[in-house]
């Protein structure tokens, strides 16, 4: 795609990423192992498309770097514009600036993103692979979105509580500050080895200082370049990032021109509907000053959507924010997930969920069930998350009620009848590789004490201990069951609105109580508690009447065949006198009479419509610094899940919590009050009752497993941890030459102990990295060899040709290591590697037809 007009270079439409800078006020490609390394003196432009429910979805992001001139800032503005134009207005656009980034742009640079001073003015150009002649300072922060600013060569640079690299061209230094975290130390070590393998071709070595007195080979070089240190390093300075309070206050604003004058008009404040967005005009959307976004409708004019980043920029400065504020430009119908879930409800037409349509019916919603078979659940995690079912609830239940704050276990002839005045553990167990998995439901009952709700809390975490700490914990809120909960009770679920089961407080019943029942099958069936007045029917439902001397069975005229039969089945339980089946229009007098006499009720037939499929979202939880901070992980995979880390995985229906082994105690403590405190904050105003499930790292449930992408269950050596298998590696033997050029100054034949120097990152001083690595990367050196033989160390790995996948893919013959053959690349990749690149084994690819293996190597630059 070209356009003359505008100057635009020739745009190819492919998925993944393209990466452009201003020089000389022109669009100039970036070479792709460049990507992820910005010049603070440019300014780039940043397409990046991918597959979706949808068809594609791109996003175009124009960088402005911290040293760039207005000219160049002015151009990057103007090329985002024609290209979004050239595009036919489908990229969501977005103004990123140095150091503060949207999420979305983090998330293209899994390694981090590298800053580097100067720029295309002052004649820097992105470094091509193998050169050497470097020494420079990276300040590497972050543990989700890491990025790394190049600062002075000095100790005054340095902190206690960051990452730093020391990049000498043949050899990378990391030190660590003694307040680092693991997810800091190994996002540093990732960052590393993409320089290593991306800059210098795999050829340097890497050496790590967790305790500088346990490296005092590695001290001396880094002595000799930044020379003695003088006085106490400073105190990490905390990352300045908006809490979820300030996120939450979302406004809505009209803009449009007046008299020549930019007019913003305030219509709508937190909770947003999306009915007031109008085809026809404008809006922005400013989320608390952190984020500001603009959204263009289908019908407005050329001229208004071509001006949403000028009013985006004259809004923030109207408003007095950070000109480094994030700015997205949204297209009327290609809304991103962030966007949507700013709005207490969004729905689109014509939308068609994973597994056929779903229905909302007014203040009551009325699912159109979808049939699907519960044996596949193993076999695609992915339907177990979407259809929130763990197994097909075939397995063991046991039932306990708080009472005094003790647990009381419950009579199994009564299992599935719920009082809202009690409280209930519910301990299911099933069977999942031939071992026993456990969920447990805490139910709190709408009209329970705080001290039952409480102990119903604790006596959850001691019956976890019991369990070996490996339930998947549930929060379960009166009228809010998950669907796996109703499964587990055939359809034999009833909630009683007060009251309790405890025999020797149980209150008189009342002369009438009439339950609302939902469901088709047993699987999905519920009888609910109603007010006992005839203003509860609804002519779309099933209800039961329990009198003292008849149960009757009201069927409105919208119910189904398949509810009917439920009801009966739940009537037996309900009441055991005599049953009466009336029809909607046909009841008796004594029918009303036990209501307190007719009056209107719900009878037209609901309008339906579709709701919207939430896309789920991942974020790293953090209450350390007293603010309740969250760090959203786009495009996430299981990789994502650091041990050291608490997750929240947002999935609309329900919220999981994700503890990792090595994770903070407190934030593990407080784990569910972080999941009260962002259904509280979030900006749709999202119900409080809302599901919150805990799940702890190496018991994942489906339909936790089903949101991610290629889940591994071995990921974590079935359980291990993290110091299991740190010590389970051993050491390895040491580096026996090393030659450092350092401004004439050589350290010849100095020998170094794998305390301090690795010959590729994964063999270092710090045996906590080890767990990080595939094992295509430990012991990757050999002991022949030194800086200046031809063959490095990094790549003869393990001594069986085995080299990391940046070595081999995109690589022309004249790139790739000595003894590589170019027409077999592929199969110098480890096993972990080639699975993860082709989705299938060695053995799988090469029964395929030559044809096909061609045309998946050109696919993945292995070709």
């Amino acid at each position: 795609m070209t356009d003359s007009d505008t100057n635009l270079p020739t745009i190819e439409r492919k998925l993944g990423l393209q990466i452009w800078g201003i020089e000389n006020m022109k669009m100039v490609p970036v070479p792709e192992k460049a990507y992820g390394t910005f010049f603070e003196g440019d300014c780039y432009i940043i397409l990046h498309s991918k597959r979706s429910s949808r068809g594609s979805t791109v996003d175009l992001h124009y960088w402005l770097g911290s040293a760039s001139s207005q000219d160049e800032q002015g151009a990057a503005a103007a090329y985002a514009s024609q290209l979004d134009t050239a595009l036919g207005g489908s990229p969501v656009q977005h103004r990123e600036v140095q150091g503060h980034e949207s999420d979305t742009f983090r998330s293209y640079f899994r390694h981090g993103i590298i800053y580097k001073k100067g720029g295309v003015a002052s004649g820097f150009k992105h470094v091509e692979t193998n050169m050497y002649n470097i020494k420079r300072l990276l300040h590497v922060k972050g543990k989700k979105h890491v990025s790394a600013t190049e600062v002075a060569l000095s100790w005054d640079s340095f902190n206690k509580g960051d990452v730093f690299l020391l990049d000498l061209g043949k050899v990378l230094i990391q030190w660590n500050g003694p307040s680092c975290s693991i997810a800091e130390k190994s996002r540093g070590l990732a960052l590393a080895r993409s320089i290593r393998d991306s800059e210098r071709g795999g050829r340097a070595q890497i050496g790590i200082i967790d305790n500088e007195r346990d490296s005092p080979d590695l001290m001396q070089i880094m002595r000799m370049v930044l020379g003695e240190r003088r006085g106490e390093l400073r105190d990490a300075t905390p990352d300045t990032k908006a809490d979820e309070l300030q996120k939450a206050n979302v406004r809505l604003y009209h803009v449009y021109e007046k008299d020549n004058d930019l007019v913003v008009q305030e219509i709508a404040t937190r909770p947003l509907t999306q009915d007031l967005l109008q085809h026809e005009d404008c809006y922005i959307l400013d989320q608390g000053g952190f984020k500001i976004y603009v959204w263009r409708g289908k019908a407005s004019s050329p001229e208004e959507k071509t001006a949403a980043f000028t009013r985006a920029v004259g809004f923030i400065q109207a408003k007095g924010y950070p000109s480094s504020t994030n700015v997205e430009v949204i297209n009327d119908g290609a809304e991103s997930a962030m966007f949507k879930q700013l709005f207490q409800r969004w729905t689109e037409k014509n939308e068609t969920q994973g597994l056929g349509k779903v229905y909302t019916t007014g203040k009551i919603a009325k699912v159109e069930q979808v049939k699907f078979d519960t044996t596949q659940l193993h076999a695609r995690p992915e339907l177990a998350a979407e259809q929130r079912m763990v197994d097909d609830a075939s397995g063991e239940v046991e039932v306990w009620r708080i009472e005094d704050l003790q647990m009381q276990p419950v009579n199994p002839k009564t299992y599935g009848q719920f009082y809202g005045g009690d409280c209930y553990l519910v301990l299911y167990t099933y069977l999942r590789s031939g071992r026993p998995h456990y969920i447990l439901y805490m139910w709190q009952g709408r009209h329970a004490s705080v001290d039952e709700i409480t102990a119903c809390a604790l006596n959850a975490i001691e019956l976890d201990k019991k369990y070996g700490d490996e339930a998947v914990q549930v929060r379960v809120t009166m009228g809010k069951e998950p669907r796996h909960f109703l499964a587990i009770f055939k359809g034999r679920l009833v909630i009683y609105e007060g009251g309790t089961s405890r025999a020797q407080k149980s209150p008189p019943e009342p002369a009438s109580r009439l339950f609302q029942v939902r469901g088709t099958d047993e699987v999905n069936t519920k009888a609910t508690e109603v007010p006992a007045r005839a203003s509860s029917l609804n002519s779309n439902d099933v209800f039961l009447l329990a009198t003292s001397q008849v149960c009757y069975l009201w069927c409105g005229k919208g119910c189904s065949g398949d509810e009917r039969e439920m009801a009966k089945m739940v009537a037996d339980i309900i009441s055991r006198r005599d049953k009466h089946t009336i029809l909607e229009g046909q009841e008796p007098a004594e029918f009303w009479e036990a209501l307190g006499g007719k009056a209107p009720y719900a009878s037209e037939k609901r309008f339906q419509e579709q709701i919207t499929h939430y896309q789920p979202r991942l974020f790293e939880c953090s209450n350390q610094t007293g603010r309740f901070i969250m760090t959203e992980v786009v495009g996430f995979c299981q990789e994502d899940l650091d041990e050291d880390d608490v997750m929240l995985l947002d999935t609309w229906e329900e919220i999981f919590l994700w503890v990792g082994k090595a994770s903070n105690v407190q934030e593990r403590n407080e784990a569910i009050a972080s999941a009260k405190e962002y259904l509280k904050t979030h900006p749709a105003g999202r119900d409080l009752a809302t599901p919150i499930i805990l799940v702890k790292q190496g018991y994942e449930p489906l339909n936790f497993t089903g949101w991610f992408n290629a889940w591994d269950p071995y990921k974590w050596s079935d359980g291990k941890s993290y110091e299991e298998m740190k010590n389970s590696l051993g050491d390895v033997s040491a580096i026996s030459e090393i030659k450092v050029d350092l401004n004439n100054l050589s350290l010849n034949k100095r020998t170094l102990s794998t305390s301090s120097l690795a010959g590729s990152g994964a063999a270092n001083a710090s045996s906590e990295y080890k767990s990080h690595f595939s094992h295509s990367d430990s012991n990757s050196y050999s002991n022949s060899n030194n800086y200046n033989s031809h063959s490095s160390p990094a790549m003869v790995p393990n001594g069986e040709g085995i080299y990391s996948r940046e070595v081999l893919m995109h690589r022309t013959v004249d790139e790739l290591p000595e003894g590589v053959d170019p027409t077999k690349k592929e199969c110098y990749l480890s096993d972990a590697d080639f699975h993860d690149i082709f989705g299938k084994s060695k053995d799988e690819f090469y029964q395929m037809p030559k044809w096909k293996q061609q045309n998946e190597k050109k696919q993945f630059g292995l070709f």
